[in-house]
């Protein structure tokens, strides 16, 4: 694989048992957890796809012909060729990818009784755990001062949310009904990144529900491929001041940016 220009594929993957068979999924990828889920969905379901690399980190997230894909200049995003009635169609936002791609392929999407559930925990990660867990790692790794208050609230909601899967997880192998789901996959990504968002080398170890659970999701052979997605890819690790304007832009007064 190679790195080209912003906009040209950097990788393809092609699955000879894809369930979508011709088509392509365009694979819009930095790696981070949100598209690290995505990741995942795709190698689960062995479908066909290319990987273009976003780097955040020089600000091609918000490039015009990026912002046309997804006009929230974040990623993942994915862009389906086969999209309904044949035509291409956008989707962004991790969590709108995977009810995106698992509708579409009837896979991994539960059973039609577990649909409130499935509804209601894939909410709860991308509008609490995911949001929390990245105001967790910017205020312990990014933020210019290190604000004790704002330290501990988002540490504190991240145990939280930990605690709440704890408990649900007591008896339970997946999150939803008894199969293996978008929700799991979904919680796998951030929690994937646990180490980072509570700053220590143990952040599981008082969970041992969540341990097991993220244990059993990690030993599926698609994990280690969604993994070394991207691995042959050259991303920005410098943080500097393009670095800091690219990710967070409100920082900045719009005259500057």
């Amino acid at each position: 694989m190679t790195h080209g220009a912003w906009g040209q594929p950097a990788a393809r993957r092609k699955r000879p048992t894809s369930i979508l068979k011709d088509e392509m999924i365009r694979f819009y990828f930095h790696p981070t957890p949100n598209p690290a889920k995505v990741a995942l969905f795709l190698e689960e379901a062995g479908l066909e796809y290319e990987v273009f690399p976003v780097d955040t980190s020089k600000g091609e997230q918000h490039l015009p012909a990026y912002r046309h894909i997804n006009p929230n200049g974040k990623v993942p995003a994915i862009i389906d060729t086969d999209g309904p009635g044949g035509t291409e169609a956008r989707v962004f936002d991790s969590s709108a990818i995977l009810l995106y791609l698992a509708e579409k392929t009837q896979r991994f999407a539960g059973k039609p009784s577990d649909r409130p559930e499935l509804l209601s925990w894939l909410f709860f990660i991308s509008s609490g755990l995911g949001p929390f867990s990245g105001q967790a790692v910017h205020f312990q790794h990014a933020a210019p001062e290190k604000i004790p208050y704002a330290i501990n609230r988002y540490r504190r909601e991240i145990e939280r949310h930990y605690r709440v899967l704890e408990e649900h997880l007591s008896g339970r192998d997946y999150i939803v009904g008894d199969e293996y789901s978008i929700v799991d996959m979904s919680a796998w990504g951030w929690l994937e990144r646990a180490p980072r968002v509570l700053a220590t080398d143990a952040p599981l170890a008082a969970f041992p529900n969540l341990t097991r659970f993220f244990d059993a999701i990690s030993a599926r052979p698609a994990v280690a491929r969604a993994r070394a997605v991207g691995h042959d890819l050259t991303f920005k690790r410098e943080v500097d001041e393009e670095t800091r304007r690219a990710l967070f832009p409100s920082n900045y007064p719009e005259a500057t940016r």
